[in-house]
């Protein structure tokens, strides 16, 4: 009897390489071999231990007729090499790729897209032709999993799928990764030279339009009108750094404000800050808000996309509407003069965290997932599919 072998494959980098590393190293590695086909953006080092066999192939990112076909070419020559039991593809290019391969297989095919490329902003020609681009390989798909309740309800709304086709996996977050990667001596506050008792308000993200940092500068310019020891910082870098920069200069919040630009061990950063902020203008899924939680921040965030999957306004933090500044500034003013509030939303963060945004949920949440494919007739071998624990089943179900 051999392990189920799943064969993943993934074009884009970046989140989706988080992604899959930490669902490989928290998967049953005794029930379930998987294969990486992916791009030239990976690195082989980061899956020696976590992936069983690592194949890179050229995939482009934008549309190329002549690319995407050698492409196609070549994983159908891999699936039919390697004969996984199942192909799991991550993001609108390696679903695409991946389901016009595997036509006539008969192997099992699950596609996450990490957030639809169609509602990304940009030019509504192209979006939607990626959307008819989605509907069209809707039926090459066996299962779809959405990352969040809102991308579902698109899906649905959009006629990619019907409901019974979907299933939402919440994202995860490693929970023992985050407690190491805080503990770093050499992040302070000394260090950075802001004072013990300032009141420190950051993000964590990219600096670029999707991330809002503009309405954050501006929200910061607004805040410190009212609390007079604010500090703020960004933790992250990106394309729009130079013009944001210059913001912060024209606010005149040059000498309290921090860009760590990127760096190894961002939650060492986060960990310092006294209110979390978050300002999408959208976003497929925000997982530095379940960070947040776990590191008990209290939480501003915009009410947009998926983000009302993992916050509840007024309960484990507040919600705003996209790109309002005055609004933003008004809820970290709540957050620092109501106490009370402050901890009960820590409080409830951390629990929803732990119960909802835990990596090991998202990978047992797969594996229940392959065994119901599998064990359904789709394709099934000589494997011994032994159930998860009553106790995890109930749970499971709460949240399915």
């Amino acid at each position: 009897m051999g392990r189920i072998k799943v064969m993943h494959l993934a074009q884009c980098a970046g989140g989706v390489d988080c992604y899959l590393r930490m669902l490989f190293a928290n998967m049953n590695s005794e029930r379930y071999a998987n294969v990486l086909i992916c791009s030239y953006d990976y690195e082989r080092k980061d899956y020696d231990s976590l992936a069983d066999k690592f194949i890179q192939i050229e995939m482009c990112n934008s549309l190329s007729l002549r690319k995407d076909i050698l492409a196609i070419g070549r994983v159908r020559k891999i699936i039919k090499k390697i004969k996984p039991d199942i192909i799991y593809c991550h993001s609108s290019k390696a679903g695409g790729i991946g389901r016009l391969a595997n036509i006539g297989t008969g192997i099992p095919m699950v596609y996450n897209p990490h957030g639809w490329a169609f509602c990304i902003s940009g030019s509504k020609a192209k979006s939607l032709i990626y959307l008819w681009i989605e509907r069209m390989l809707s039926l090459l798909t066996t299962k779809i999993i959405t990352i969040s309740n809102y991308e579902k309800l698109i899906a649905v709304e959009k006629h990619i799928a019907k409901a019974e086709k979907i299933k939402t996996i919440f994202n995860g977050i490693d929970m023992t990764a985050v407690e190491r990667q805080i503990v770093d001596s050499n992040v302070s506050r000394a260090r950075l030279g802001i004072p013990d008792d300032a009141c420190l308000i950051g993000m964590a993200g990219r600096i670029s339009k999707q991330k809002a940092p503009d309405i954050f500068v501006k929200m910061a310019r607004k805040v410190i009108e009212r609390i007079p020891n604010a500090w703020f910082m960004i933790v992250g870098d990106g394309e729009e750094r130079s013009g944001i920069e210059r913001l912060i200069i024209d606010s005149g919040l040059s000498n309290r404000f921090i860009i760590t630009g990127w760096v190894d061990n961002p939650l060492s950063y986060v960990n310092m800050f006294d209110i979390a902020v978050l300002l999408s203008r959208w976003e497929g899924f925000g997982l530095v808000l379940a960070e947040y939680m776990k590191l008990g921040k209290p939480i501003v965030a915009t009410e947009i996309d998926a983000i009302p999957d993992l916050i509840t306004d007024h309960e484990n933090g507040l919600l705003v509407s996209v790109d309002n500044y005055e609004q933003s500034a008004d809820a970290v003013l709540e957050i620092y003069e109501n106490e009370g509030l402050k901890n009960e939303m820590i409080r409830k963060g951390k629990m929803r965290a732990d119960a909802l945004f835990d990596i090991k949920r998202t990978a047992m949440e797969h594996e229940r997932l392959f065994e119901k494919l599998l064990i359904g007739g789709v394709k099934c071998k000589d494997y011994i599919l032994m159930p998860l624990s009553p106790a995890f089943d109930r749970e499971w179900r709460a949240v399915a």
